[in-house]
């Protein structure tokens, strides 16, 4: 080019070509040690854990490893895993207002988790397995994935720009066309296509709050148990279910004033304790409406822009250097695994429990 008069083009196309390589190459790096060190697996139980040690036994010994016994759900009033659950105003359940079960794991299914067969792990808001970044992506690397697919279609697009701007000059030139222009040009085209097919494809489902696997579910039924006051009157429009669970022949616990009025005082005062741990189980109580959405309503849509936010961060630096994990995999808050959208207050209005939020209605009770 510096034959030609255009050593400004030359020093212009360089430069994007070593930005772009850097910033690919950086967030490719970033998302395959993400994948490999933190995959978004959610952890096995102990019961999981023994299995896979008597599997690499069996494994060991020549026995058929492919064998495994299907495991019911776990209705124990204190199966493990369970309060963390019930411990939150909302959590994705089934009709009778338990968490989904994953009889692979043996473990209670997380919001937005899917089993992985490739891997024999429930995995966080899974999307792909991806053989490029060898792994699966999931809410931990999905931000970076994007990153490396949107630079790498920048990248081919400089290449094919560049070697077509040359091919064209040697054209004007009558001269003959270098076979390396050629090769570069439809290595370019062909990669290009595939990484802005996939960059677009990518931002999509980052803007519709969605993954790949929701994509082969569209019309999939969202069942949720929403906390409400545990005074609510029945409803016969929906059913609900109050954690923690009793044991059949059990109910709530609470002191019989007939028998602790004849009480000596050390028994007054046992019965005092007893009366205020009951007191203490029921301010635990947590009553859940299960509410169930349309075919194909998506609970977690924020709006895209937020939903766009959730998955690339709040900054702009976020959404184009691959530095911090996406913002919905940090699972920190009390309301939701995931933050829901307006189609909560909407089903809510819709079975009748407008104004039924328990924490309002507490603070309204201690300002009267």
């Amino acid at each position: 080019m510096q034959k030609r008069g255009k050593t400004a083009v030359g020093v212009v196309l360089i430069a994007l070509y070593s930005i772009l390589l850097l910033l690919m190459v950086a967030a490719y790096i970033r998302c395959y040690v993400t994948i490999q060190f933190n995959p978004g697996f959610v952890p096995w139980t102990a019961e999981r854990e023994a299995l896979e040690q008597e599997r690499n036994q069996r494994a060991s010994n020549g026995a058929d490893v492919e064998i495994r016994s299907w495991a019911p759900r776990d209705d124990e009033p204190d199966s493990p895993g369970l309060e963390s659950f019930y411990s939150k105003d909302i959590f994705v359940c089934e009709l009778d207002g338990f968490p989904k079960w994953c009889s692979d794991c043996r473990n209670w299914k997380p919001d937005r988790a899917h089993h992985s067969t490739e891997y024999d792990y429930c995995v966080y808001k899974m999307d792909h397995v991806c053989p490029w970044m060898g792994g699966i992506i999931s809410e931990t690397s999905f931000n970076f994935f994007i990153q490396f697919c949107f630079y790498c279609a920048c990248f081919c697009i400089i290449i094919v720009s560049t070697n077509g701007y040359l091919t064209s000059l040697r054209l004007q030139e009558a001269k003959s066309i270098d076979a390396r222009l050629i090769v570069a040009l439809a290595l370019g085209g062909l990669f290009g296509l595939f990484s802005i097919t996939m960059t677009v494809t990518a931002l999509r489902f980052a803007f519709q709050n969605i993954t790949n696997v929701d994509m082969y579910k569209k019309n999939q039924i969202f069942r949720l148990a929403v906390r409400i006051p545990t005074d609510t009157p029945p409803n016969d429009r929906f059913n609900t279910i109050t954690y923690p669970l009793e044991r059949p022949g059990e109910g709530p616990r609470a002191p019989d004033a007939a028998h602790t009025s004849g009480m000596t005082q050390a028994n007054g005062a046992a019965s005092a304790r007893a009366s205020a741990m009951a007191a203490r189980d029921q301010q635990a109580r947590r009553t859940f409406a299960i509410l169930q959405a349309e075919p194909g309503e998506n609970p977690w849509h924020l709006g895209y822009l937020q939903n766009f936010k959730s998955v690339m961060g709040d900054s702009i630096i976020e959404w184009f250097l691959p530095i911090r994990h996406s913002p919905c995999s940090r699972h920190d808050s009390m309301v939701s695994d995931y933050k829901f959208g307006p189609l909560v207050e909407e089903l809510k209005r819709r079975y009748g429990l407008e104004g039924s939020d328990p924490e309002k209605r507490a603070a309204a009770m201690t300002s009267n």
